[in-house]
């Protein structure tokens, strides 16, 4: 069903404005917040997505999945384990502090959008590869378990969302303990 040029400038209106309240608030914001911003109501909103869900999966790849993509695609250029694993980590723990949504993504806020579990599901694996690479040159502790790493990315955005006062330049010093910690 092809959509009438108001209602295409509607959605464009709520997609653009859902990306903008959800990167300085997270996927959590109210709908109001998201409707007031696009200037329609969230009556309207739910008409054109259908649900919060629909409207989140008509955004996240745009929203988070192409920084992630981006992260992984920076790592990948990489030849050394060790290098790859701090990279990563360090990259996305930043981007857990800079974007609310990646941390909503990362922590799985919400566990019923399927492209967010897989967007999820794809970061962990990805991780857990580059942990086990990183292990095999001898690089990593090995005590150190999939899990574990898990937990220090799911940690790291309980840190952001509990201390939303500290700066960056703050956070990302403390990132530098939490790596040198894994060796």
């Amino acid at each position: 069903m092809t959509l009438r040029a108001d209602a295409r400038r509607n959605v464009e209106g709520i997609r653009r404005a859902a990306l903008d309240v959800f990167r300085t608030g997270g996927l959590t914001t109210p709908m109001d917040e998201v409707a007031r911003a696009a200037g329609v109501s969230k009556g309207t909103i739910y008409h054109r997505f259908g649900s919060r869900r629909g409207l989140i999966d008509a955004v996240v790849d745009e929203l988070v999945a192409e920084r992630i993509r981006a992260i992984v695609e920076e790592v990948e250029a990489l030849d050394e384990p060790l290098p790859r694993l701090e990279l990563y980590l360090r990259r996305i723990w930043l981007l857990q502090f800079d974007e609310p949504a990646a941390n909503d993504v990362l922590m799985r806020a919400l566990p019923d959008s399927e492209p967010l579990s897989m967007l999820c599901d794809h970061a962990c694996e990805f991780a857990r590869g580059l942990l086990r690479d990183a292990q095999a040159a001898g690089a990593i502790r090995a005590d150190l378990t999939p899990e574990d790493l898990t937990h220090l990315i799911l940690e790291r955005g309980a840190i952001v969302r509990a201390c939303p006062h500290q700066s960056r330049a703050d956070y990302e010093r403390r990132l530098g303990f939490v790596l040198r910690g894994l060796s």
